[in-house]
């Protein structure tokens, strides 16, 4: 088997934020000829493959500031704190269970090790016919995704239809969490579910040359204010991608009922999508099995699963009300009905 290597490119590794910035403005990334890199656990093999190409890539891991959780108050994530700090932080596990869980189901032990929280929330969308090696996308012609005008999963649409493949964002966006963003033009913070477009090619909704630099979770998102939970669906817990992911969120009074609530599924689009009927289903009701059942009912509905991963797409799509209904229900504190994501090297996040 041919090794793949890495192509030639100038590599950067500043120590300050606003000299990271000025280089990836200066050397184009705006017109994709620079990148930034973190762990590398995306842009490295994208790169191999000739996925994604770069001429200049500028490292974000000696910029002090970027990386470390600090709570007070709201709980603030820095872009380059490793999946594994993130997951294993005392105080996420305490406020923020659900995240920790959803972290906790990313890959492996050795990549959790390396990547990032930033990387993971920017982590390139997935497509059976876009992730395969250049000679195999060679033979088949290129998809749109990469240098063709077609898109292999549904041939007449006009847009690409690769999936959201982050893990973290679906429930970061369900418990509420920020984005700041940095460029050389200043910053800006935006809600998590505004980072993300419904485009397989254009997912991003920040610019080529701003950068991710932490992520808000507020404190009203905490364990001590709302129930979370996190269901992922995948064909190998070690490691693979999400095929489906369902995260939730819920705010109850003292009588049990439901006063606010947000559900959100990965890995069905080419964006984290809100099931935000199923949410509204739930409000002013008691969090019980039945209303539960009902509302996750509904779920489906905020679901495009397309044939471009593991599973059949029918199968996904039929999958979907069970995999929010388990959620709901653990939020609830009833049996779920199926086992959490949970890799068996991993430390299981506080409850």
């Amino acid at each position: 088997m041919r090794m793949l290597r890495l192509p030639e490119f100038r590599l950067h590794v500043p120590t300050r934020l606003d000299e990271a910035l000025k280089i990836l403005a200066e050397e184009g990334a705006a017109e994709g000829r620079a990148r930034p890199v973190a762990g590398g656990t995306d842009l490295w093999p994208n790169m191999k493959r000739r996925h994604q190409m770069a001429e200049t890539v500028v490292s974000l891991m000696r910029v002090p500031g970027l990386a470390g959780v600090s709570a007070n108050g709201e709980t603030r994530l820095g872009a380059t704190t490793t999946l594994t700090a993130v997951a294993e932080d005392a105080e996420v596990r305490r406020r923020y269970p659900a995240l920790a869980r959803a972290v906790t189901s990313i890959s492996s032990p050795p990549l959790r090790n390396m990547g990032t929280l930033g990387g993971n929330v920017c982590v390139d969308t997935r497509c059976t016919y876009y992730n395969q090696t250049e000679e195999w996308r060679q033979s088949i012609d290129y998809c749109m995704k990469e240098a063709g005008t077609v898109c292999w999963v549904a041939p007449s649409s006009p847009r690409c239809w690769a999936h959201s493949a982050s893990d973290s964002a679906p429930m970061l966006a369900a418990l509420d969490a920020r984005v700041r963003l940095a460029s050389v033009e200043g910053e800006r913070v935006v809600a998590m579910a505004d980072l993300y477009r419904d485009d397989g090619i254009d997912y991003l909704a920040k610019r080529p040359d701003e950068l991710v630099v932490e992520i808000l979770l507020p404190a009203g998102s905490t364990a001590e204010a709302c129930r979370s939970s996190f269901f992922k669906l995948r064909r190998r817990g070690s490691i693979d991608f999400a095929v489906l992911s369902a995260a939730a969120a819920v705010w109850t009074d003292d009588a049990n009922v439901v006063t606010d609530a947000r559900v959100w599924l990965g890995a069905v689009s080419s964006q984290p999508s809100e099931a935000a009927k199923t949410a509204a289903a739930l409000i002013g009701k008691e969090l019980t099995e039945d209303s539960i059942r009902e509302a996750a009912g509904v779920a489906r509905r905020a679901a495009t699963p397309m044939d471009n991963t593991d599973f059949q797409a029918q199968w996904r799509g039929a999958v979907v009300g069970k995999y929010v209904e388990a959620a709901l229900r653990d939020c609830a504190g009833l049996d779920p009905g199926i086992q959490p994501p949970k890799h068996p090297l991993s430390p299981t996040p506080a409850r």
